[in-house]
């Protein structure tokens, strides 16, 4: 069989997949469930195009890891056919432990269970399928491997994985803000001391791309009515959980019902190997069809929940950089509680407060390094003449509330 196969990315045109056992992987199940899981959630409510999914965003991750790989290659590099193919391994399957709708619902399912832990786990699983041709995969996506700006370019600051997510995001949107010139950061990259680093003339595009992961979080991931959508999945799961521990019998998919039903957290989780095997069956549209399912339901609460949800007729958010008196929120619940007529232990899947924070650049885990024409390295706030690029780094915090529209207009 030819596994030599290219695909037709919107974003990049033609990628190539560039051998037989990444052919294998990406037929795989566990990487095609990828196809069913958006990439952005709920921020299709908000971006109508943005309806990418995590498949898409691995194959292009991919491929710009091979650019990546060229362009060091280039620069006298020596990387092997195996570090190579390792390193496109493990940026291909850093996504796969993603559950349904991304990160909303991440630890909303099983409790203290991460996507990463997830990625390890169906990693390992593969491995032994596929007879221990991903050990070193595994070894450099857990940053353990020596060569460590192989790890940086799956995970750092500069890493394939934000270039390409930035890049698609806003494609998919259409919000400008966030396009960046990922093929000028990657044909600026070099390697010193066996660590990933920048060429100075690259040093625009780099303070480009801080300042449009800045502005895609504000203006596209933590969007105020992204947010409110978000958090209304979360408490429609959150009611259907409580109901389903009274004893109530909710429509929903049996690997849906697995984790519906079942009392899980991290240590049992692990322990059974028959909660990965559910959850490798599960995506968007086993949520989507119990929520359509739902809609009918005679519970108050979630019938309100998945019927707005369905027809976007969404809660509102405030969004603030002081934080909310807790007299306001009170009285936010004082009328909801009145205008819908519910009992004081419903209020909280109506009204609900939150901290959302965000900073562009972590210069404390990782700084990006800068290599000057002097050969020095540099970090890039030392070696820019933005005068703003440390503030990128500072965590903004931002305060939310959450809670029906039609209470704006209750006295």
């Amino acid at each position: 069989m030819n596994k030599k196969k290219i695909i037709n990315d919107p974003v990049y045109g033609f990628v190539t997949i560039p051998s037989g056992l990444i052919f294998d992987l990406i037929e795989h199940p566990y990487l095609q469930r990828l196809r069913y899981i958006k990439q952005v959630s709920m921020t299709h409510m908000v971006y109508p195009g943005a309806l990418h999914t995590r498949f898409q965003h691995v194959v292009g991750a991919m491929h710009l890891m091979q650019l990546a790989i060229d362009t060091l290659r280039s620069k006298d590099v020596d990387i092997s056919l195996e570090e190579e193919e390792a390193a496109l391994i493990a940026i291909l399957l850093h996504d796969i432990g993603h559950g349904p709708f991304s990160h909303s619902l991440e630890h909303s399912l099983i409790e203290g269970v991460s996507h990463e832990m997830i990625s390890a786990l169906l990693m390992d699983r593969l491995n032994k399928e596929f007879n221990g041709r991903l050990s070193l995969a595994i070894i450099v996506f857990n940053g353990q491997y020596p060569r460590r700006f192989l790890h940086q370019l799956v995970s750092g600051q500069l890493d394939t994985d934000r270039m390409d997510y930035l890049n698609r995001d806003s494609f998919f949107t259409g919000v400008s803000e966030g396009v960046i010139s990922f093929d000028r950061i990657i044909k600026m990259l070099t390697v010193k001391d066996g660590e990933l680093v920048v060429e100075a003339k690259g040093i625009y595009s780099v303070e480009k791309f801080l300042i449009a992961r800045r502005l895609m979080y504000w203006q596209v991931y933590l969007h105020k009515t992204v947010i409110a959508a978000e958090q209304m999945l979360i408490k429609i799961l959150k009611r259907a959980r409580m109901l389903c521990q009274r004893g109530e019998v909710l429509s929903a998919s049996p690997a849906f019902s697995h984790f519906l039903y079942g009392q899980l957290d991290a240590v049992s989780f692990v322990k059974d190997p028959v909660h990965l095997d559910w959850f490798t069956k599960l995506d968007d549209t086993d949520i989507l069809s119990a929520i359509k399912a739902w809609e009918s339901h005679s519970d108050p609460v979630l019938h309100m929940l998945c019927q707005r949800l369905l027809q976007r007729n969404l809660f509102v958010t405030e969004m603030r950089s002081h934080d909310f008196d807790q007299n306001e929120i009170d009285e936010v619940k004082r009328k909801a509680k009145q205008y819908f007529g519910l009992k004081d232990s419903d209020i909280d899947y109506l009204v609900y407060h939150q901290e959302v924070q965000n900073s562009a650049y972590n210069a404390e885990k990782e700084p990006i390094k800068i290599l000057n024409n002097r050969g020095e390295i540099l970090e890039i706030a030392e070696a820019s003449d933005l005068s703003n690029l440390e503030a990128l780094s500072r965590r903004v915090v931002k305060y939310a509330l959450t809670y029906p529209k039609e209470l704006r207009s209750v006295e």
